[in-house]
């Protein structure tokens, strides 16, 4: 069963968040935040967003880029997702336990953690004209492309209609 880990690098928007936190509950993969946050993790758009599935979220927060890579496993692969990577999300393979890193919505992941990972930057294509899409709606793509890529194994096999009749 693969798992993934989503990494937030200092996010500024409470509801992105709480957008990000219900879709790894759905997903069945770890959130991670990297502060500093521009909200309060008691906030009521957080809260809004994640629905009641917050308190399912397996979530874990550090006080810096240092704290964060000091503290996950040693030769964890991470992913940084940028609109600067030259490579599509859709060209690698993420492996089980990895680490998919977004940036803030204002500036993305720093420029120096960027340069110092190139091998593993990573892009969602889009057209020249915009600047970048949602956070929550790039996390989302990002981490059901690796699920897809190992075969949805943890997940529901088949969807079924309740017993309500269409109207």
């Amino acid at each position: 069963m693969a798992h993934f880990n989503i990494v937030l690098h200092e996010p500024e928007i409470p509801s992105n968040t709480g957008n990000i936190g219900r879709t790894c509950v759905a997903a069945g993969a770890s959130l991670h935040l990297i502060e500093p946050l521009g909200f309060h993790l008691t906030d009521r758009y957080i809260k809004r967003a994640g629905m009641d599935y917050w308190s399912s979220l397996d979530l874990h927060r550090y006080i810096d880029y240092q704290d964060f890579t000091e503290k996950i496993p040693q030769n964890s692969k991470i992913y940084y997702a940028t609109t600067k990577a030259p490579q599509m999300y859709t060209d690698v393979h993420f492996e089980d336990n990895c680490y998919i890193m977004f940036g803030k919505e204002s500036a993305g992941i720093p420029e120096d953690i960027l340069y110092a990972n190139q091998a593993t930057a990573i892009r969602i294509p889009m057209l020249e004209t915009i600047r970048s899409l949602n956070l929550a709606n790039s996390v989302a793509i990002v981490l059901y492309e690796a699920l897809r890529q190992h075969g949805f194994d943890h997940m529901q096999e088949t969807g079924q209609l309740r017993s309500r009749p269409w109207r």
